[in-house]
């Protein structure tokens, strides 16, 4: 399944993008679900119910949790968590509920996370790619990924309907709930693409079919072909 996990709507107020435009969009961008991440709040439950929506998308809902040192992706029973945590006080939070943190951009310039945090068991995943990111600070999460041993996640980071899908996360396991999602983070039945039907970078050597789409791995070098 292919996910977007990193998405803002116009709740967020850096966002342009309707709530309307992802449920009615995200099929043509070849994604089976979204994950609705609005800075710091989880209303958009007052907007639509969590899971699968009629048109067969599925919708989970969490929340970009900003601290001063570096922003997660929290998805658990955190609607009302309070603000203001330390990134320490809130990994340990979301362990001890059961729910999942995942380190989101962790190395965005200005925005990164402590990584001594990777060594912890309470963060249990990085967006090794997101789709704001210059190539470098994406480099540097899949490093520190594969060092630490995390869960590989990708987003877009939408903030405008161009944006959404641009990234995906595949997930190796039939997500149906937010229950489900987290599950397959814990176990690492996540890798992380780009969606080509948002792309427009060279050098990629990876394509696969889905849903009318192409999703690719970057790599320098060649151009391979191969449908799924």
């Amino acid at each position: 399944m292919y996910f977007d996990i990193h998405v803002h709507t116009i709740i967020s107020p850096c966002s342009k993008l309707e709530v309307n435009e992802v449920l009615e969009q995200a099929g043509t961008k070849g994604l089976d679900g979204v994950c609705i991440t609005d800075h710091n709040t989880m209303e958009i439950r007052n907007y639509l119910r969590e899971g699968i929506q009629p048109n067969g998308l599925c919708v989970i809902f969490g929340m970009e949790y900003a601290t001063a040192n570096g922003d997660y992706l929290i998805f658990g029973p955190f609607e009302n968590i309070p603000s203001g945590l330390s990134d320490q006080l809130l990994l340990e939070r979301v362990y001890k509920a059961g729910g999942i943190a995942i380190a989101a951009h962790p190395f965005r310039t200005g925005r990164s996370c402590r990584e001594p945090v990777f060594l912890e068991k309470n963060c249990c995943a990085l967006e090794i790619i997101n789709g704001r990111n210059i190539e470098f600070e994406n480099l540097r999460a899949r490093q520190a990924a594969r060092k630490y041993n995390l869960t590989e996640c990708g987003g877009s980071d939408a903030h405008t309907l161009e944006e959404l899908g641009r990234v995906t996360t595949c997930i190796n396991y039939p997500v149906r709930s937010r229950k489900d999602l987290i599950f397959s983070v814990k176990n690492n039945l996540c890798t992380a693409q780009w969606n080509i039907c948002n792309f427009s970078k060279p050098n990629v050597n990876l394509f696969t079919h889905h849903m009318g789409c192409h999703y690719i791995s970057i790599v320098p070098g060649y151009l391979k072909t191969k449908q799924q």
